[in-house]
């Protein structure tokens, strides 16, 4: 039997465990689209019984990283281009549109402070190279703004989308281009939120969600 690139259990609940080992290593483009998984083969590896497995599968089923098919099994589902462009770019840009005016109405300075050190974060990664790193940084900023915002709808929706958020930035993370650059960009839209100027918001936010994915890397 193969073994799976698959970290070791975290000391949690044994389906909330599967599923983080599981949600890593698809989102970070270990476990590539299409790959098979098969409870038994996880099980054994993470020392683990079926039952967490079967739950985890469903939960990350749920989350829109993986599709069980009727006699085919469960594989890891990928992100298509045309999914970004068509989907999850244009819910991006309505939700936090929204998030980000409600958020400039809100936040105070410890607020500031920690998407500041969210920003400090991706210099230090662009300083390493680590273009995982920024993307998982990227993602975390965003969803702190939505979380800011006030706005619990928008954040049930935010954590829907999140996991697939995540495995597009982490797929397409050499995308980014000048690695600095992004820090940069973050930095920036602190400076929308602190204008308070919703309009300004409004046109920042739609364009830096487009900077990275109007066009589909190469080889895409």
């Amino acid at each position: 039997m193969p073994t799976l690139p698959l970290r070791a259990l975290p000391s949690t609940s044994r389906r909330e465990g599967v599923a983080g080992v599981l949600r890593e290593a698809i989102t970070s483009g270990e476990l590539a689209p299409g790959y098979k998984l098969v409870e038994l083969d996880i099980a054994h590896q993470l020392g683990t019984s079926r039952a967490p497995v079967r739950e985890a599968l469903r939960q990350l089923e749920q989350e829109g990283l993986i599709v069980s098919y009727p006699y085919r099994g469960t594989e890891v589902l990928g992100v298509s281009q045309e999914e970004i462009e068509n989907v999850l770019v244009p819910v991006r840009i309505a939700l936090e549109q929204f998030a980000f005016r409600k958020a400039m109405d809100r936040m105070g300075e410890d607020d500031f402070r920690v998407l500041e050190g969210i920003v400090e974060s991706m210099e230090g990664a662009a300083a390493r190279g680590d273009l995982g790193e920024i993307a998982d940084e990227d993602v975390r900023f965003h969803e702190a703004v939505v979380l800011f915002s006030g706005q619990q709808h928008c954040l049930q929706i935010w954590r829907s989308v999140q996991p697939r958020v995540r495995a597009y930035f982490r797929r397409d993370a050499s995308y980014y281009g000048n690695p600095s650059d992004v820090a940069a960009q973050h930095r920036e839209l602190i400076d929308v939120l602190r204008s308070g100027d919703a309009g300004r918001a409004t046109t920042a936010v739609e364009d830096h969600i487009r900077t990275h994915f109007s066009e589909p890397p190469t080889g895409a």
